[in-house]
């Protein structure tokens, strides 16, 4: 497929030069797109979960204007430090411990477990997922090159690189460097092998994890790779040496997507990414959600208190990807309301009228949908471009086609929820029109009509609309209901 001029419209704002700008991609046959995925050592909790959520909005919406779109995402499941400084717990390891398991069976489990819950949240799975165990190769190749370029070192067991060969290290802000620098911290000791406090390590042979289960044999010795080289081989090997779009939350703008650019452009001698895009962060009322503190807010804890996980997905939308989010239960059921109300209106509209949709008139909610959309994915107003429809002056078929069309990018199952609803509503009227007398008269009626007693059948029926019940005779028999 050649991209058109039509599709050249939306807007996104990029992290890295920190201004929206027209998206354009690199190739005319397909975007690039790559999703740091997560650290498979536990269950991923809702703050996690946003950012998955926004990010299949975006792939969503530009398969929706027409880009062909390849997705890859990593999955961790080895060498994830805890530290920025990579020193500190290793997470797949404690994982591995605290349910006396082996590393890769608590990476299989909680892998699953992810995509469960991505299931759950209509989150698309992306079109490659590729877990870190499977591309060592790449690694390997990978640091290889930056040793021979002169932008790695080896010094006391392991591979770092030397940041101080870079033009510019912090590109995602304009921070004085001393802000930002990982260097010794609280808690933390210090690497002594690194040449500068900023570099970072690119293979590990020598760390503090002796018990460390995953090893490889290496150029460098039988170690494991650090954790920022996982992204860039992964994408190198599937999405080639150059990328539209990368995505993350916004705690990974710094150390991790940095140490991703250095290393990836250092390797390639050229620009690797254009486009950035990070999700910020979900709050709780105490700060920043986190497995370590207060309760672990998972999409089963959500359903375990009786929360439809597509409440969450419409939560996520009336907020805009790059503002901070508030979570208390408060505004959840807040989001409950609002969802309900919607579905109910949506539910008022008849699937089964027969009429002709009004193509003028879906082309115009159409165009507020992507002008709300282009606009840096603005899914707020993409949900108040969902309630301009319902108020629209038009037929039931052209609300209920746009609505279809609008869920193909927002995944909010709302034509799904709305016919539960009419089943449910049809179900509670026929529960209603239970009376075992009037049942009795309605069958009394039917047998004088087979014995071709008139009289009596049009007694029974003027009794009961006298009593204000109406017969209606149908293929399967007679009905009646309340006038």
């Amino acid at each position: 497929m050649i991209l058109n001029e039509r599709l050249i419209t939306m807007y996104l704002y990029n992290s890295l030069t920190h201004k929206k700008e027209l998206f354009v991609p690199n190739h005319t046959d397909v975007v690039k797109m790559y999703t740091c995925g997560p650290t498979v050592y536990h269950f991923a909790h809702i703050g996690n979960l946003r950012s998955y959520i926004m990010e299949d909005i975006l792939e969503k919406y530009l398969r929706y204007v027409g880009y062909p779109v390849k997705r890859v995402m990593n999955i961790t499941d080895v060498g994830h430090l805890a530290s920025d400084a990579d020193t500190g717990e290793d997470k797949m390891l404690k994982g591995a411990k605290r349910e006396q398991k082996t590393v890769m069976e608590i990476a299989q489990f909680y892998t699953d477990a992810f995509f469960e819950d991505c299931r759950k949240l209509n989150i698309k799975r992306p079109d490659v997922v590729e877990p870190a165990t499977g591309c060592i190769d790449e690694f390997i190749k990978l640091v290889s090159g930056l040793m021979e370029r002169g932008y790695a070192y080896f010094a006391g067991g392991n591979v770092y690189f030397d940041t101080s060969k870079l033009e510019k290290y912090y590109v995602f802000n304009d921070h004085d460097e001393e802000d930002l620098a990982v260097g010794v911290r609280e808690g933390v000791e210090e690497d002594t092998n690194k040449r500068n406090k900023n570099d970072f390590v690119l293979w590990f042979t020598k760390s503090k994890f002796e018990d460390q289960a995953l090893k490889w044999d290496s150029p460098w010795g039988v170690g494991y790779p650090g954790w920022h080289i996982e992204c860039s081989g992964i994408s190198l090997k599937h999405l080639g040496e150059d990328l539209d779009i990368h995505c993350g939350g916004i705690d990974n703008a710094f150390p991790h997507h940095t140490n991703e650019i250095a290393q990836s452009e250092a390797f390639l001698g050229h620009k690797w990414c254009n486009y950035w895009f990070h999700v910020h962060h979900l709050n709780t009322e105490g700060g920043k959600m986190s497995k370590s503190k207060g309760e672990f807010l998972t999409v089963s804890l959500l359903e375990s208190k009786g929360y439809d996980p597509m409440v969450y997905r419409f939560f996520c939308l009336q907020s805009h990807y790059r503002r901070n989010l508030v979570f208390s239960w408060e505004n959840l059921d807040n989001a409950v309301a609002a969802y309900d109300k919607l579905i109910a209106k949506i539910a008022t509209l008849n699937p089964d009228s027969g009429e002709v949709v009004d193509e003028a008139a879906l082309q115009s909610m159409k165009d507020r949908f992507t002008k709300a959309m282009d606009g840096d994915l603005n899914t707020s107003l993409a949900v108040t471009a969902l309630y301009d429809v319902l108020k629209a002056k038009t037929n039931d078929a052209t609300k209920l086609a746009a609505l279809a069309d609008f869920d193909n990018v927002m995944s909010l199952d709302l034509l799904a929820h709305a016919e539960k609803v009419r089943q449910e509503s049809r179900a509670q009227e026929a529960a209603e029109e239970t009376d075992p007398e009037i049942d009795a008269l309605v069958l009394q009626r039917t047998e004088a009509k087979k014995a071709k007693n008139w009289a009596e059948a049009d007694r029974i029926r003027d009794e009961l609309k006298a009593r204000g019940i109406s017969i209606i005779d149908t293929p399967q028999g007679a009905k009646w209901r309340r006038d």
